[in-house]
C-alpha cells in the first residue's frame, strides 16, 4: 500500500450504526481535498458519468454485493449518505475481473478508471452501466450495515415509460436529464447499483434454465386473467415489470411459473444486462408462493367444425425428448384437431449439417407418438427446403408442416411443388385452386431469403375447400429492446416482416380474385403482434384478419417475453369465415406461462363451419 493510500486510510471515518441505532445510516467521509469524489458525483444526472475515462481517487462506499461468477465478476458499493438529487445514483459497480476479495458489509474505498460498459457491444442499442475498472480496493473495515433497500413499488415507478430520445443524439436518451418522477426508465437508471427491494412481487415470466424470472411492481398493470402482464400496444410496455436473478447458489432460485408470487422482500443491487435490461440481482430472494396455474384444455370440435391448429415444436429433431410430451398436447390440450401447422419442424438428423434435409423421420416419430397419446393417425404433407436456405438452427433445416386427420378432411395433391417451384393461383370448376399442392409461395423472393418460406395446401371438409397458408417469418433477432438507450428502440427486422407479409396477402388477393368467397386460412409463427404493421400488411384491405383479436385483449398472448405476455403466432382468416360468425378461437396456454415448457410458444386454434 502506499504512503499515499495510507495517509487517505488514517484519514477516511467510519461511523457505524449500534444495533440500538440500526436504522440509522454508515456515514463515510473522505479527505476534504479538491479531487474527491463521491459515488453520485460518479453517476451524475444523465446515463453518461462526467467522469467517463478519467481516473477517480479513494471512492468510499458499503459493499451490498458480490458477483464471483461469470465474465463480469466485481462488486457493488454504495455511498450511504445520500445527497438530495434523486437523478444521482448512490450506488457503482466495481468490475474486478477476477473473483473480489472483498464481503457484503465491508466499508471499502476504490481508486480506479469510470467506464461505460454496453452488454452485448454497442450495436446492441442497449444502455450502459458506470463502473469503475482496473480498481485497487482497500477495505477500511467489515460487519458494516448495508445501506436499506430503495423499495421498488407501484407508487415509485412511474406511468410513463421513456421519454423520446434526442433527434441530434440518432435518437439516444444517454444525453437527456433524469426525470426519475416521470419516466420508468429514468427512474430505474437513478437507480443503477444501488441495494433495492421489490416485495410480494408477482412472477410475469416463469424461471428459466439461467435462472432468471421477471416479477410485476404493478399487480393491475394490463393484467391477464392467468396472472401474467399483457403487452397490447407499442405504447404500453409495462413499467412494473423487472427482472430478478440471484447472487446466491442457482440450486436455490425458485422455479417459478405465471402468477406465481416471491412472497415477501427480495433484495439486493439493481444491474443492467444484456438479456433483460434493468435487473434486480438478488442477495435475499422471496419466498415462492404457487399461484396453482394450469395447463389449458381446448374444446373438441363438433361433427360440422373444422379445426385448424398452428403449432410452432422449437427445432423438433429424432433425438429430443419432447415427442411424447408434444403428442400428448395435441391429443389432450388441443383435442386432435382436423389440420395442425407445424412450425420448426427439422430434418432427420437436426442440427448435424451434412446436407440431410429430408424430414420423414421427424414426422413420422411424431404421428407414431400422437397414435400412442390416444390420438388419430394422422397424414402428413410438406416441401423440404434446399440446404441452408430458409434460415434456424444451423444444419436443421426449419420448415412448416401439415398434419391433417384423413378421417375428417382430404387433401387435394396437386404435384410439382418443390423446394424452387413457386405456387400459383387458377381456377379449377369455377373455384379457385392452387397449380401445385402442396407448394410454397414465391420461394426464390428476396422477402424469403434466409428464412422459411409459406407452405401453401388445398384441404377438402364436407365436400368444401378449404386453402391453408403455413407460415414462419423472419425472427425479431436484431431489434433493439425496450430498454434501449434509443427510444422509441429501432425494429429493423420488421422490413423483411413487411415484405413477407405483402407477399402472403398478394397470394390471398390472387384467391380472392379466383373466387370471392373463398375460404382461406393463414396461420403460423409470425413472430409479430396482433396491432404491428405485419399484420395490418397481412390483413390488407380486408382480405385477411387476425382472429386473436376476437378474444379479450387480456387473453390476446401466445408467447412471453420479458414479462410481457404477447402475441407472436396468428390465425387469419379470409371474409367468407369471418362472415359467417360461426368461428371460435383459442390461444391454448399450455407452454409460454411455464418453467417446464417444451415449446416456448402456445399453439391457437381455430373452429369454423366451411
Amino acid at each position: 500500500m502506499s504512503s499515499k493510500s495510507s495517509a487517505r486510510l488514517v484519514a477516511l471515518a467510519v461511523a457505524v450504526c449500534s444495533a440500538a441505532a440500526a436504522t440509522q445510516m454508515t456515514v463515510l467521509t473522505t479527505p476534504a481535498h479538491a479531487d474527491s469524489v463521491r459515488i453520485h458525483d460518479i453517476q451524475g444526472t444523465t446515463r453518461i458519468s462526467p467522469y467517463a475515462g478519467r481516473q477517480v481517487t479513494d471512492v468510499a462506499g458499503i459493499v451490498t454485493g458480490v458477483r464471483g461468477y461469470g465474465s463480469t465478476r466485481g462488486f457493488w458499493m454504495q455511498d450511504p449518505n445520500p445527497d438530495n438529487d434523486p437523478a444521482t445514483s448512490e450506488g457503482v459497480f466495481v468490475f474486478t475481473s477476477s473473483t473480489p476479495t472483498v464481503t457484503v458489509g465491508d466499508a471499502v474505498t476504490v481508486t480506479g478508471t469510470v467506464s461505460e460498459y454496453v452488454p452485448g457491444g454497442t450495436s446492441s442499442g442497449n444502455q450502459s452501466i458506470t463502473e469503475i475498472t482496473k480498481p485497487t480496493v482497500t477495505v477500511v473495515s467489515s460487519g458494516n450495515p448495508v445501506p436499506a433497500p430503495v423499495v421498488i413499488g407501484a407508487e415509485s415507478v412511474p406511468a410513463a415509460y421513456a421519454p423520446a430520445g434526442d433527434p441530434a443524439a440518432k435518437g439516444s436518451v444517454n444525453g437527456l436529464p433524469l426525470r426519475p418522477s416521470t419516466y420508468a426508465l429514468d427512474y430505474y437508471e437513478s437507480l443503477e447499483g444501488m441495494n433495492v427491494q421489490v416485495a410480494d412481487a408477482r412472477v410475469v415470466t416463469a424461471s428459466n434454465p439461467y435462472s432468471e424470472l421477471w416479477v410485476t411492481v404493478k399487480p393491475d398493470e394490463n393484467r391477464s386473467p392467468r396472472g401474467g402482464t399483457v403487452y397490447g400496444s407499442y405504447d404500453s410496455q409495462n413499467t412494473g415489470r423487472l427482472q430478478v436473478e440471484s447472487l446466491g447458489p442457482v440450486a436455490d432460485f425458485p422455479v417459478a411459473n405465471v402468477g406465481d408470487t416471491l412472497a415477501g422482500p427480495t433484495t439486493g443491487p439493481l444491474d443492467y444486462n444484456q438479456f433483460g435490461g434493468y435487473t434486480l440481482v438478488a442477495n435475499r430472494i422471496g419466498t415462492l408462493k404457487s399461484g396453482g396455474l394450469q395447463r389449458e384444455t381446448t374444446r373438441k370440435q363438433s361433427p360440422g367444425e373444422l379445426a385448424v391448429a398452428t403449432y410452432n415444436v422449437e427445432n423438433l429433431d429424432p433425438s429430443d425428448a419432447t415427442f411424447d410430451a408434444h403428442a400428448a398436447a395435441i391429443v389432450h390440450n388441443l383435442r386432435s384437431p382436423d389440420i395442425v401447422s407445424l412450425e420448426e419442424i427439422q430434418d432427420n438428423n437436426g442440427a448435424v449439417d451434412d446436407g440431410t434435409v429430408d424430414a420423414s423421420v421427424t414426422v413420422t416419430k411424431l404421428i407414431d407418438a400422437i397414435v400412442a397419446a390416444g390420438g388419430p393417425r394422422y397424414d402428413w404433407r410438406g416441401v423440404d427446403p434446399a440446404d441452408k436456405q430458409d434460415g434456424g438452427e444451423p444444419g436443421g433445416n426449419i420448415r412448416q408442416v401439415f398434419l391433417f386427420n384423413s378421417q375428417r378432411v382430404s387433401f387435394t395433391d396437386r404435384p410439382g411443388g418443390d423446394s424452387i417451384t413457386a405456387a400459383g393461383v387458377t381456377k379449377v370448376r369455377g373455384k379457385a385452386a392452387l397449380t401445385v399442392s402442396p407448394g410454397r409461395i414465391n420461394p426464390a423472393g428476396d422477402a424469403w431469403k434466409s428464412s422459411r418460406k409459406p407452405l401453401a395446401g388445398e384441404f377438402v371438409f364436407r365436400g368444401r375447400t378449404v386453402i391453408v397458408i403455413a407460415n414462419h417469418f423472419a425472427s425479431k433477432g436484431g431489434d433493439q429492446g425496450l430498454t434501449s438507450q434509443y427510444q422509441p428502440p429501432a425494429r429493423g427486422s420488421e422490413v423483411q416482416r413487411h415484405l413477407q407479409a405483402a407477399e402472403v396477402n398478394s397470394f390471398v388477393k390472387d384467391i380472392l380474385k379466383a373466387e370471392k368467397n373463398a375460404d382461406v386460412v393463414v396461420l403460423g409463427d409470425m413472430n409479430d403482434f396482433e396491432f404491428s404493421g405485419t399484420a395490418k400488411i397481412l390483413e390488407g384491405g380486408g382480405e385477411l384478419w387476425s382472429a386473436i383479436k376476437s378474444l379479450p385483449r387480456g387473453e390476446r398472448y401466445s408467447y412471453v417475453y420479458q414479462g410481457n405476455a404477447q402475441v407472436l403466432d396468428q390465425i387469419l382468416i379470409s371474409p367468407s369465415i369471418r362472415r359467417g360468425g360461426g368461428f371460435e378461437y383459442d390461444s391454448v396456454h399450455i407452454n409460454a406461462e411455464f418453467h417446464d415448457q417444451i415449446s416456448d410458444h402456445d399453439p391457437q386454434v381455430l373452429r369454423f363451419r366451411p
